[in-house]
């Protein structure tokens, strides 16, 4: 460590100076030397390690019994082993010589005390503050980084706040200290040199409105924790108690990372001299951390909680939805909830309202919805009855321009982990439907898209879904858990495949076999009206291109072969100028582990059996899936929904640890 003091020598008097623990101190034997004086030797007490620093290189090498010349070139540091138990009890002595004679022409003294002044956080990420060593200035990501992590305390854990727990300058409940990251100031010294000696926190100011800062003073009184740092405090001046060694705080996160927050943020202590003119800082210790981002989990990662809202519109209630939800989430062994009428204001699409995603660091993880800017029926739905303690919340809101299609999050997904090019996602990648480039169409809002890019840790990947009416990724792909090396796949809607299937069965003789098949309130088309259907073709055709033209920047971005992607038969029909599902949209379905909640199809039944279904099965199935079609059409498809749109998953966050990677 380099010499961050220096300290000058006077033969006529004592010198005294305060050394911290580790640092070394620059002894300036030189500027004040006797008359004549052409070498020197120098000695301590037994508290003190003393160097000698030599040559155009700089060699360090402990001091001896040998005379030094008194050289440009020559120099002495010193650095304290421990704290010291009282004012001035160590010593260090500096002779000066001609160089041939034994006689001294006199002796400079320096008396030291040293004080141990740490500033430590979890540097190691193992959940604990330690002492460190090492770089605490820097953060560096992958497995051997280092550096503190600190969650931003975005959820409530008393009922009796009405905000997010960071909004509250006062400790509201001792459970919210878990959510924060521990950082200890080690003060140990001689009690009188803070007579004239005072520790001092301090926040940078672009820093302070991301963090806050807890001193703790034991107990299990909320008054015992008082915030010294944050938005209000940029700096603090410690309050020692005698004989205190080691000091505790908490640290909590105010902000996510965004487009003007790399979310680093440091703090630091300095030991400063108050008997100075300029109360200069003898001494500062700098930690930095980072905030954890928002992470969002795919359909591979098993699911905890399946959410689907009541409803009643013309057709009456959706309790038979809510039932058939009821046994796959028994199925999958995943708790269902559902969200009553009064709650949703009728609004059924609770996968366009909210995302589940988490945040973690090493001491602690919890989950995070993030409430989109749609704000229907259920724009209060997360913000009431999710968030809450130990469940955290996060929203952007759209600033001037208003709420559009693609702003829903069903506009919003997440690969499982890729393998591109040999860059690693271990996390996968945020997949978001965009229009067509630089063609000016509907686009997802800057803020929500400059949020999800700051996290960092899932790089996003913007497809082309403008040339659907609702616009959303989720109508034409979605990813399932397999249990082969590969471990997922994609499914992505196909017309091709689908009019190649009907062409199939009508050469088989099952042209009169009608899709609609058992709907009362839809007119049952054949198979060989629908081959015969010249604008159903050309729809299909223009539906295919586009679906080919994300296929291709999945493979690319994705890291994708054919091998790893299914084509689900699915036609669409275009409204206007966008399209929609002809019949319901089977890769819009709901993913429990195994068990896939798809949309009924109601194709044209060949000896008693759905052929869409048989098909979609015969895909599925091989790869250990289990296939349960359920009939959404009147509640949710000819709304232009489906199952995926009218449920939402919160699942169990990835094992990998997002520090460990490199983005």
């Amino acid at each position: 460590m380099a010499p961050q003091n220096a300290v000058r020598l006077s033969p006529k008097k004592p010198t005294y100076a305060v050394c911290v623990v580790g640092v070394k101190t620059y002894v300036d034997v030189h500027s004040n030397a006797p008359k004549g004086a052409e070498a020197f030797r120098v000695s301590g007490s037994s508290g003190v390690e003393l160097f000698v620093v030599h040559g155009p290189a700089q060699v360090t090498e402990p001091v001896s019994e040998a005379r030094w010349l008194l050289d440009a070139s020559v120099g002495v540091t010193v650095s304290v082993k421990a704290a010291s138990k009282a004012l001035n009890d160590l010593k260090v002595k500096v002779s000066y010589f001609r160089q041939y004679e034994d006689s001294a022409l006199g002796h400079s003294v320096l008396y030291l005390t040293g004080v141990d002044i740490s500033l430590d956080v979890d540097t190691d990420r193992k959940g604990k503050a330690k002492r460190s060593q090492g770089d605490k200035k820097t953060w560096h990501w992958g497995p051997e980084g280092h550096g503190a992590v600190l969650l931003v305390n975005c959820d409530r854990d008393s009922f009796k706040s009405r905000g997010l727990d960071l909004a509250d300058s006062q400790l509201t409940s001792l459970g919210d200290l878990k959510d924060m990251s521990p950082m200890v100031l080690t003060c140990d010294g001689p009690d009188r040199l803070f007579d004239n000696h005072k520790l001092v926190l301090n926040v940078p100011f672009s820093d302070s409105r991301r963090v806050g800062v807890f001193c703790a003073r034991g107990g299990n009184s909320l008054s015992n924790y008082k915030q010294v740092l944050g938005p209000q405090h940029l700096s603090y001046k410690v309050e020692r108690q005698p004989g205190e060694q080691k000091i505790s705080f908490y640290v909590e996160g105010l902000t996510f990372p965004d487009v003007d927050f790399s979310g680093l943020v440091s703090l630091s202590v300095s030991l400063v001299d108050t008997g100075t003119l300029l109360e200069a800082p003898i001494f500062t210790d700098t930690v930095t951390f980072r905030m954890a981002p928002w992470i969002m989990t795919p359909n591979t990662q098993p699911p905890l909680e399946l959410y689907v809202c009541s409803v009643v519109d013309s057709h009456g209630s959706n309790e038979k939805f809510l039932k058939d939800m009821s046994d796959l989430a028994s199925k999958a062994n995943c708790k269902l909830i559902i969200c009553p009428s009064i709650e949703n204001r009728n609004d059924r699409w609770i996968q366009d309202e909210m995302e589940f995603g988490y945040v973690e660091a090493p001491h602690k993880s919890f989950p995070v919805v993030f409430d989109s800017p749609r704000d229907r029926g259920l724009k209060d739905f997360a913000y009431k009855r999710i968030l809450g303690p130990d469940f955290g919340y996060v929203t952007r809101e759209i600033p001037f321009a208003g709420v559009s299609g693609l702003d829903s999050f069903g506009n919003l997904d997440v690969s499982p982990p890729v393998t591109v090019g040999g860059k690693e996602y271990p996390l996968g990648r945020i997949l978001i439907g965009s229009s067509f480039p630089k063609s000016g169409g509907r686009r997802m809002a800057k803020v929500v898209r400059d949020f999800l890019k700051a996290q960092q840790v899932q790089a996003p990947v913007e497809l082309y879904s403008d040339w659907l009416s609702v616009g959303h990724v989720d109508e034409f792909l979605t990813f399932v858990p397999t249990s082969d090396q590969k471990g997922f796949r994609l499914l992505l809607a196909s017309p091709s495949v689908c009019l190649k299937l009907f062409q199939e069965k009508k050469e088989e003789g099952y042209g009169e076999a009608a899709q609609f098949d058992g709907l009362r309130h839809q007119v049952k088309r054949s198979i060989n009206e629908m081959l015969a259907d010249g604008r159903l073709q050309r729809d299909s055709h223009f539906v295919q291109k586009c679906i080919d033209w994300n296929r291709e920047v999945l493979k690319r971005e994705l890291g994708l072969t054919e091998r790893d992607i299914v084509d689900i038969p699915q036609l669409f029909h275009l409204k206007g100028l966008h399209a929609e599902a002809f019949f319901p949209d089977m890769v819009n379905m709901v993913v429990l582990g195994k068990h896939l909640g798809i949309p009924k199809p109601f194709g044209p039944v060949i000896n008693g059996r759905c052929c869409l279904e048989d098909k979609v099965r015969s895909l599925l199935e091989p790869l250990g899936l289990h296939c349960t079609f359920i009939d959404d059409y009147l509640s949710y498809h000819q709304l232009l929904g489906e199952i995926h749109c009218g449920t939402n998953v919160r699942r169990q966050p990835f094992a990998f640890k997002w520090w460990h990677m490199v983005p």
